[in-house]
């Protein structure tokens, strides 16, 4: 490893909690139904109680909001829906008084249609200086363009129907791996990737601490753009092994480390959310030797429930699957790597809806679970708004509920394609990205506290019961058991330095592992119920009687062997080993 590039571990981010804010849902000071900058502002005192390290915005740039602001249209602004530049460095200020840290989303791989880079690439026609700006292709030789199936190849689109569509003025496709109104950059132009770097200082110099970059390791595609294979019972055909980790995407991500990053040594978060991207590629990602990116977001554990026709296609998760793969990334990304831990995001359902028990009895014991297994990981973690209060997925009674365009697009396919109403409103009810974004639980009134308003998607209704202002009253509630995680991991240098054991692999209702940091002689046991019922564990040698760290459990007893854990219990031990 060369001089300057420290062990992951060692980095300040290795002991630090990250909180993602979706700031639409967030808190609204202007009673417009939409949270804002100012309302983020003036709840920075719940999250410096809470105790996070870092704050990590969803996009807030001026957008169409066709995805919700992930199809940015300028890059050096603010959107006026969330304020101002002024109200955004009266927040970078406000976060950085508190000891905070503030990540800003970084949206590269595509823009909106409406960006003025598009704008010229699109309006100058095929002979135009920014046309290469984007992905611009002909028809399918023989075919006649803007025809079904003349696209310039099969692939479809994440959010439903072909990744291409069709410019009358010019004749020719651009490409768009999302909606059709974020058209995909064109990395391999260095004009591209310069506009991006300089675009990235400007926020740097202005005082920002570093950059979650969206579907970053899918910006560097196959100049070839063949044909995908087309699964069984598909339309479109699979272009992912010509984008996901393409040729020069790591070339692409040193020349951004080169001139953007290392301009900040050791102060920055850089993190990088990589659909499909495997262990093997991830150590390549986040080795510091490599000076690419600091940590990744994989998507492997949160697709373990999903069916063969896709996320909205469900099957129950077996805890067995889900060891296997968080104990292949421990174990991966080990030596020089390091891993993003998270739960929840603003694409994903709520957890404790998703893996835990989100009924009255076992609600908060199952969150508190939840965050027990995966804030003792060895990794980064990160926890999603209103996950700290247990908020559980929103009951939709209809599709007029919905605002998420994945989902949208996905229930008129279906519809389209003959499937049952009730059996699609099912599956998004509890997959849909909108089961993140419904507004932050604040208190029990109208709309949660959230605006004075009418909110732009409706409020969870048990927010009367879950909310900020009851749990911080509670010393035994969720928000609080998360204060003393985040405090764990600020203080314990186990969870830190020390390496990861699964124990029990093949148990479908055991959650154990072991930390053991030899610098300190520390070793810690970490044992988790996945279950509504009770469960009897038989220890490892030299765990009886040891000390407990945290338990989710009021007045847990001494450990002993074999040790009764009550349905969804969670509770870490430490010994010395020296």
């Amino acid at each position: 490893m060369p001089e300057n590039a420290p062990s992951p571990a060692d980095a300040w981010w290795s002991n630090a909690v990250v909180y993602q804010i979706y700031p639409r849902s967030f808190a609204d000071s202007n009673a417009d139904g939409i949270g804002d900058l100012q309302g983020i502002t003036e709840r920075l005192d719940y999250l410096s109680e809470l105790g996070v390290d870092v704050l990590w915005l969803s996009p807030v740039y001026p957008s169409p909001h066709d995805d919700n602001g992930y199809d940015i249209s300028d890059y050096q602004d603010i959107d006026p829906i969330f304020g101002t530049l002024a109200d955004f460095d009266r927040l970078l200020a406000s976060v950085h008084e508190r000891g905070m840290k503030l990540v800003m989303d970084l949206v590269v791989n595509h823009t909106s249609d409406e960006h003025p880079w598009f704008t010229a690439s699109r309006d100058g026609g095929p002979d135009g200086p920014q046309r290469d700006w984007y992905i611009w292709r002909p028809a399918r030789q023989g075919m006649e363009p803007g025809t079904p199936g003349a696209e310039p190849n099969n692939w479809g689109s994440f959010f439903s129907g072909p990744a291409w569509t069709y410019d009358t003025a010019s004749g020719e496709y651009y490409l768009h791996l999302f909606s059709r109104k974020q058209p995909d950059l064109n990395w391999d132009n260095p004009e591209v990737r310069q506009a991006v770097h300089a675009m990235m200082r400007w926020w740097l110099q202005r005082g920002v601490d570093g950059f979650r970059m969206d579907v970053i390791n899918l910006i560097s595609k196959d100049p070839a753009l063949p044909d995908g294979i087309v699964p069984e019972g598909a339309r479109y055909g699979d272009g992912s092994p010509s984008y996901v980790c393409g040729p020069r995407v790591h070339d692409y991500l040193a020349e951004m480390h080169r001139e953007v990053f290392a301009d900040y040594p050791r102060r920055l978060l850089t993190v990088g959310e990589m659909p499909g991207v495997t262990v093997e590629e991830a150590k390549l990602f986040t080795d510091p030797a490599r000076r690419e990116l600091d940590m990744v977001f994989q998507f492997e554990h949160v697709g373990l429930d999903h069916g063969p026709g896709g996320k909205f296609d469900i099957r129950p998760l077996k805890l067995t699957d889900l060891k296997a793969s968080l104990g292949r990334w421990q174990t991966g990304l080990g030596e020089t790597g390091w891993n993003s831990l998270y739960w929840n995001n603003h694409d994903q359902p709520r957890v404790v809806s998703r893996f835990g028990d989100d009924s009255p009895f076992h609600r908060y014991r199952s969150a508190k679970m939840l965050a027990t297994v995966l804030h003792l990981h060895r990794g980064t973690p990160y926890v999603y708004q209103g996950e700290e209060l247990a908020m559980a997925n929103a009951p939709f009674a209809s599709v007029d509920d919905f605002r998420d365009i994945e989902s949208l697009n996905h229930y008129r396919d279906q519809l389209a394609a003959g499937t049952d109403e009730q059996r699609i409103l099912d599956g998004l009810r509890r997959r849909s990205r909108d089961n993140a974004r419904t507004p932050m639980q604040w208190d029990a009134t109208g709309h949660a506290g959230f605006t004075a308003g009418t909110p732009w998607i409706p409020v969870n209704p048990d927010h009367t019961e879950v909310n900020a202002k009851a749990q911080l009253a509670d010393p035994d509630s969720v928000f609080h058991y998360y204060r003393r995680l985040i405090a764990l991991r600020h203080t314990e240098p186990a969870l830190t330095h020390g390496d990861f054991r699964m124990l029990h692999p093949e148990h479908e209702q055991l959650y154990a592992f072991t930390r053991h940091d030899a610098g300190t002689g520390t070793e810690l046991l970490v044992l988790a119920n996945f279950s509504a019922g009770d469960l009897t564990v038989h220890l490892p040698d030299g765990w009886e009687g040891t000390e407990l760290l945290i338990a989710n459990v009021p007045a847990t007893p001494p450990l002993t062997s074999p040790h009764t854990l009550q349905p969804w219990e969670a509770r870490a031990h430490r010994r010395r080993t020296v």
